[in-house]
């Protein structure tokens, strides 16, 4: 089994001029070859090297992403959607060459149904355009990976993110989709009925897809009302077991506690250069309860009594919105802040789940490995829904130290499976994770998924090498 990305030994499928002269004439300007732009698509948060596409398209209507579909599907020819670029396991890349789609454009919310608590958007929408747009409304769309990311590629990668463990994934969070399929028809899945039992969940086999099925034009989510009371609170331990069998305890007891966030005290040390804080530089636990005051302040209490009987001291809250924001503004910004502790360095990150009562062992061995290897390194973690990250800083000029990473990886990911757990609980396979897929779900498993594969989209060209190799 490989963790490792292949680069040059993909077979090149670049577009013809033909092709190229016919999205010109059709799309004029927003179809563009210059390097600049398709550097810029060429390249997301992963630490893979692989040329550019061959040419760029900004689109701004399902029809236009249908035909520019079926031009590729007439000349075989890869595509690969685009969002907000960041995706962490290579998901934007041009492996084949071929023409990327850009859908930053197709921004537009597009219905706003409250008494039924759903929204429908285009792909382009990011996260944070859409709760300004429903806070008026005393509405809000919970999912939160973090970066501002694009709804389309949150569907794409069955994210999930910071407030998972009270409201679920996308996969829980998406009723309905638009898809163009690799023929270049689109498709509706799905309706705004809260559950349906008419025929194959077509919907959810397209999220978490990854793009290798059809390009997502437009989607139809969940919402829910904004909580009456909202309050976050940090909480230092004396050891990352300690924090890790609090949140445990947590769970157990069934606090429905809406965040739980895992940072290490080389993720703490560098939000507080990054962001000017003051943390103690500590395992800490960073949390946020919703509900009425009544019960905000009932869990707050619950989980207080828990973090004490751990060690857990400098309980500090946070209750007015700018203190909350600054806390979560510091934790979404820390995989920056880590990077900037060794500049100019890669990230190779872990993205491993594992059921709630093995995470402290898991966690426990995967920072004895790192520590005793000596790579740099910090941790972060949803760790309430039992989802961990560590990201191994590596020197791009020194590839042995990205061999180390990889190795530090695989001996994570093994130990994860063998926990029933997963190698990715919400970044995807992408380039990275193809051989921890074959591991995971066993060779009959991805034989089918390719079979839905070449069903679907039968000349490859929906952002192939993605998943498993075409």
């Amino acid at each position: 089994m490989t963790a490792t990305a292949p680069s040059e030994s993909w077979p090149q499928r670049p577009l013809p001029a033909a092709m190229i002269d016919a999205l010109k004439t059709r799309f004029g300007e927003r179809c563009s070859t210059a390097r600049a732009v398709r550097e810029q698509h060429g390249r997301d948060e992963s630490p893979f090297d692989v040329p550019p596409p061959d040419a760029v398209l900004f689109a701004e209507s399902a029809e236009e992403v249908a035909e520019a579909v079926a031009l590729a599907a007439a000349h075989a020819v890869p595509v690969i959607p685009y969002g907000a670029g960041s995706s962490l396991e290579g998901h934007l890349l041009a492996v084949s060459g071929g023409l990327s789609i850009d859908v930053s454009r197709m921004n537009r919310v597009l219905r706003i149904e409250p008494d039924d608590l759903t929204v429908t958007v285009q792909p382009g929408v990011t996260r944070h355009q859409l709760n300004q747009e429903l806070r008026h409304l005393g509405l809000f769309f919970p999912i939160d990976p973090g970066a501002d990311a694009s709804i389309g590629g949150m569907c794409a990668t069955r994210a999930s993110g910071t407030n998972a463990v009270r409201y679920g994934t996308m996969r829980e969070n998406v009723l309905a989709l638009q898809v163009v399929t690799a023929e270049g028809t689109r498709l509706r899945t799905g309706s705004r009925a809260r559950k349906s039992s008419a025929g194959y969940d077509l919907t959810r086999l397209f999220v978490g897809s990854e793009g290798t099925l059809g390009v997502i034009t437009e989607v139809t989510l969940k919402l829910y009302p904004l909580p009456e009371s909202v309050s976050a609170a940090v909480c230092s331990f004396p050891s990352i077991d300690a924090a890790v069998r609090t949140t445990i305890a947590i769970i157990q007891l069934g606090v429905p506690i809406a965040r739980c966030e895992l940072l290490d005290p080389n993720a703490v040390r560098a939000v507080n250069r990054h962001d000017k804080l003051a943390l103690p530089e500590q395992p800490m636990l960073l949390m946020e309860f919703h509900g009425s005051e009544a019960g905000v302040r009932e869990q707050a209490e619950a989980v207080q009594l828990v973090a004490q009987e751990h060690g857990g001291a400098d309980f500090a809250w946070a209750v007015t919105p700018e203190e909350r924001t600054r806390l979560w503004t510091a934790r979404h910004r820390a995989y920056f802040a880590g990077l900037a502790q060794r500049p100019g360095c890669r990230a190779v990150t872990t993205d491993c789940c594992v059921p709630i009562s093995r995470l402290a062992e898991c966690i426990g061995r995967a920072v004895a490995d790192v520590e005793a290897d000596g790579l740099p390194y910090f941790m972060v973690g949803h760790v309430g829904d039992g989802n961990f990250h560590i990201a191994y800083l590596v020197d791009p000029e020194q590839p042995a130290e990205r061999e180390r990473a990889e190795a530090l990886n695989e001996r994570l990911v093994r130990h994860a499976i063998t926990l029933d757990g997963t190698c990715t609980g919400e970044h995807g396979i992408g380039l990275h994770k193809q051989g921890f897929l074959l591991e995971e779900a066993g060779a009959d498993g991805v034989a089918l998924m390719r079979r839905i594969k070449a069903a679907l989209d039968p000349r490859q060209i929906m952002n192939p090498g993605k998943i498993f190799r075409a």
